[in-house]
């Protein structure tokens, strides 16, 4: 089997000459949820307390946001981090956003987004909500949907990082490191394997991770 990658060590690769640069292609683990934990919290508060929004429709609001994180999730891996420009500077791009973590796909302080791609990105989709839901249940469904970005970043550093027992964990695992190390073309979910069953780019039963390499 053709080998699928740099180097499968926590290890990492330099991305830029500037050293400022360089050091902010770092990202901790826990940055998602230091930086948009307080907007989840912020914009529930202003959905029970300031808007008093019925907390029945909080709740629904709110499940269909994370909902919707998945389908984005999903999205946005298969058809923009796995998109494979031609140019020079499409390349070079693609290697930044997503062909990096795919050569060092253990490397641990490139696992998250950084927040100057996450930061704009929860801009978009707010402004995209507030116009589609409304100003009034935009709250809620924003903060299900950071809720889910939130779930969806640190699941995936687990996925490369922890050691799972449960059989729930133990499948998205497996269903990850298919993705890195056998077929990148398919299993485009981290935090669930839904779209993935729905949009069939499900793993064929014949796969299994016997010919993955170890994690060192």
């Amino acid at each position: 089997m053709a080998r699928n990658f740099v180097s499968n060590k926590d290890e990492s690769v330099r991305m830029f000459k500037n050293n400022l640069l360089h050091q902010l292609s770092f990202v901790h683990y826990l940055t998602p949820l230091v930086v948009f934990g307080p907007v989840v919290l912020f914009f529930l508060y202003k959905s029970l307390f300031i808007q008093v929004i019925n907390p029945g429709f909080v709740i629904l609001f709110f499940l269909l946001g994370i909902f919707t994180w998945t389908l984005t999730e999903y999205i946005l891996h298969r058809f923009v981090f796995h998109y494979h420009p031609t140019s020079r500077l499409g390349r070079r791009i693609h290697f930044l956003l997503h062909g990096v973590h795919h050569d060092y796909p253990r490397d641990s302080r490139r696992l998250v987004m950084a927040p100057i791609v996450s930061i704009p990105l929860a801009f978009f989709f707010y402004f995209l909500f507030y116009f589609t839901v409304g100003p009034v249940y935009v709250s809620p469904y924003f903060a299900g949907m950071v809720s889910g970005y939130i779930f969806y970043d640190l699941t995936h550093y687990a996925l490369h990082h922890f050691n799972f027992k449960s059989k729930f964990w133990l499948t998205l695992k497996q269903h990850h490191a298919l993705h890195h190390y056998q077929d990148a073309g398919k299993g485009f979910g981290v935090s669930t394997r839904f779209w993935d069953q729905v949009l069939q780019t499900m793993f064929s039963k014949k796969n299994n991770l016997s010919d993955t390499p170890n994690e060192e």
